[in-house]
């Protein structure tokens, strides 16, 4: 009640959980492909070396937040390009560019003047001190997300589930595939503020593969996420607020929590089914 009587009068709340939910959008548009492309390496790898572009932008006077953009769509491409043609060194060369993109950032940080809070704040998130440019930036990412996904949906469900019937039908995988790893880039940028830098991963996968666990329609696993990421974002918000610890943390903990008990729920479950379906057997035998 302390929560939601103070959402009634602070604008910093407001626009906290305004934040959450455009992030939730991107949890269920990009989530739900990373989980079922199993690409969540790859996708970490774009994160990290996002810090460089960061470091960079501090250092040279710009937003660190466009920095971040421009770093994760140029390791995104360059993550897929190696995704693409060095299969049998995918991992060590991503995380090369992982560790080079952190090392930059860092050397880049030591050399900017004052203890720069802005970039701590992109690392470890800090949603309530979200700013209304801000929350203009995540609905623009956001309807970048949807409208192209919405444009090209069947073309990336082609490629993300039989490549070789894409390339018969003459569509261009390796470039629906980077356009993907582009959009992940977004979502990655989308997701900082929220929960920062270290804990993108898990808001991106988590939601996506607690809603996996129930649905298994591409639409549906979307909406699903996205439903979850609303529920997520804004039960850690509260919980946040109520108790003053780090939103961003809280969040990760209470989807990593559902994720755990959704997949404890459906192992029982399906082990349930199984006893059932072997007392059964048992019991058409003993009656023929």
């Amino acid at each position: 009640m302390d929560f939601i009587e103070a959402l009634m009068h602070y604008e910093f709340l407001q626009r906290a959980l305004i934040a959450g939910l455009l992030a939730a959008v991107g949890c269920g548009l990009i989530g739900t492909w990373v989980v079922v492309k199993r690409i969540s390496f790859v996708a970490g790898g774009i994160a990290h070396a996002v810090l460089g572009g960061m470091g960079a932008a501090l250092f040279f006077g710009f937003s660190p937040l466009a920095g971040a953009l421009a770093a994760a769509i140029v390791s995104a491409l360059l993550i897929g390009v190696i995704s693409l043609h060095w299969k049998e060194r995918e991992d060590t060369l991503i995380s090369a560019i992982w560790a080079i993109g952190m090392a930059i950032g860092i050397l880049f940080m030591a050399a900017t003047p004052g203890y720069q809070v802005d970039l701590i704040s992109y690392l470890f998130g800090n949603i309530l001190m979200v700013s209304s440019t801000h929350l203009w930036i995540m609905i623009v990412l956001d309807l970048i997300l949807a409208v192209t996904l919405f444009m090209f949906h069947r073309q990336f469900e082609i490629v993300i589930f039989d490549e070789e019937f894409a390339l018969l039908r003459g569509v261009p995988v390796t470039f629906f595939y980077l356009l993907l790893l582009c959009l992940i880039a977004v979502t990655v940028v989308l997701l900082i503020q929220v929960v920062g830098l270290i804990l993108v991963i898990a808001l991106l996968t988590l939601p996506a593969a607690i809603a996996g666990q129930f649905v298994h329609t591409l639409s549906r696993m979307m909406i699903a996420a996205t439903l979850i990421g609303v529920l997520v974002s804004t039960t850690g918000l509260a919980v946040s607020y109520e108790t003053d610890l780090p939103t961003g943390a809280i969040i990760t903990l209470i989807a990593a929590a559902l994720y755990l008990c959704a997949s404890l729920g459906m192992a029982y479950r399906k082990k349930r089914h199984k006893l059932q379906a072997v007392n059964a057997a048992g019991v058409n035998n003993g009656a023929a």
